[in-house]
C-alpha cells in the first residue's frame, strides 16, 4: 500500500463507496474489512505503548478488589504472588492489553458498526449511528459495574480456604479472573444494541420479543449464572438486573420502531402469509 494509500486509510472519508444501487461487490466488503481492521490495530497499538508509561497506577488500580476481599477476610492468610521469570513481561503485556481493549472500546465498537453501515438504509442508518456512539458508554458501564462487583466475589471465593491453609493468590490467575469478569460484563452490555441492530434490519420484531420476554428473563439470569467466573450470587445479579432493564428497554425501542415503520409502510411488519389491508 503506497504512503498516500494509508493516509487515507487514517483519514475517515469512505474506503469504497457503496454503488449506485446500494450494494457492494464481495472485493470491495473484504477491502473495507481490513481497512477497518488494520484502523482497530493501529489504535490498539497506541494506545497500548501509551498505557506502559501509566503501569504503576493501573497496576494498583488492578489490585485494589483484591486487597478489599483480603481486608474483609481477616483470618485468612492469603497473599498475592507471580511465578516464573518471564511472569512480570507477562503481568505487563496482559495488563496494559486489557486498559487498551477497555480504553479504545468506542472507537473499534463504532468501526464495528461502521462497517455494517453500508447495507442499511437511510432511515436506519441515521438510527444506528445514535446506537453506535451509545455502544462504547454501554460497554465501559458494563466493564466499571464488573470491577465493583469482584471484591464481593473475591471475598466469597477465596474465604472457602480452610484455617490451616494459606492462599496463594498467582497473579496471572488473578488477571484472567479479572479480564473475563469484566469483559463478560462489557459484552453483556452491548446485547441490547444488536437487538435494536436486528429490529432495524428486519429480522426481529418487537413483537416477538414481547412474546418470548419471560424465557428472555429467565435467559439472562442462566446466562449471568453461567459467564460470570466467580459462583456467588452477587455477581449474578448484578449482571442479570442490568441487562433485564437493558432488554426492556431495547424491546420499547423495536414496538417504537415497528410502529413508525408500519405507519410508512402498512404492509412492512406483516408475515409472509398475512393479508394486507390494502
Amino acid at each position: 500500500m503506497s504512503f498516500s494509500g494509508v493516509l487515507g486509510l487514517f483519514a475517515g472519508r469512505p474506503h469504497h463507496p457503496v454503488g449506485p444501487d446500494g450494494r457492494m461487490a464481495l472485493s470491495d466488503h473484504l477491502r473495507e474489512l481490513r481497512a477497518r481492521i488494520l484502523k482497530i490495530a493501529a489504535v490498539f497499538l497506541v494506545a497500548l505503548v501509551v498505557s506502559l508509561f501509566f503501569f504503576d497506577p493501573i497496576f494498583q488500580l488492578v489490585l485494589t478488589p483484591y486487597r478489599e476481599a483480603q481486608t474483609g477476610l481477616p483470618d485468612v492468610d492469603t497473599q498475592a504472588t507471580i511465578a516464573g521469570a518471564g511472569g512480570p513481561l507477562l503481568l505487563y503485556l496482559k495488563l496494559c492489553s486489557l486498559v487498551s481493549v477497555i480504553a479504545t472500546s468506542p472507537f473499534w465498537l463504532y468501526q464495528v458498526w461502521a462497517f455494517i453501515l453500508p447495507g442499511l438504509h437511510d432511515k436506519e442508518k441515521r438510527w444506528t449511528r445514535v446506537f453506535a456512539a451509545i455502544a462504547g458508554p454501554l460497554f465501559l458501564a458494563g466493564v466499571v459495574l464488573g470491577y465493583y462487583t469482584l471484591p464481593k466475589g473475591l471475598e466469597l471465593l477465596i474465604g472457602l480456604t480452610p484455617g490451616d491453609l494459606t492462599n496463594l493468590v498467582e497473579f496471572g490467575d488473578y488477571l484472567s479472573f479479572l479480564i473475563r469478569t469484566l469483559l463478560v460484563f462489557g459484552i453483556a452490555f452491548e446485547i441490547p444494541v444488536f437487538v435494536i441492530l436486528l429490529n432495524l434490519a428486519g429480522v426481529l420484531r418487537g413483537a416477538a420479543l414481547g412474546r418470548y420476554r419471560p424465557w428472555i428473563v429467565i435467559g439472562s439470569f442462566v446466562f449471568a449464572a453461567v459467564a460470570t467466573p466467580s459462583t456467588d450470587p452477587f455477581t449474578m445479579l448484578f449482571l442479570a438486573i442490568p441487562m433485564v432493564l437493558l432488554f426492556f428497554i431495547s424491546e420499547v425501542i423495536a414496538r417504537m420502531l415497528d410502529r413508525r415503520r408500519a405507519q410508512a409502510d402498512p404492509a412492512a411488519g406483516l408475515a409472509d402469509d398475512e393479508m394486507s389491508p390494502l
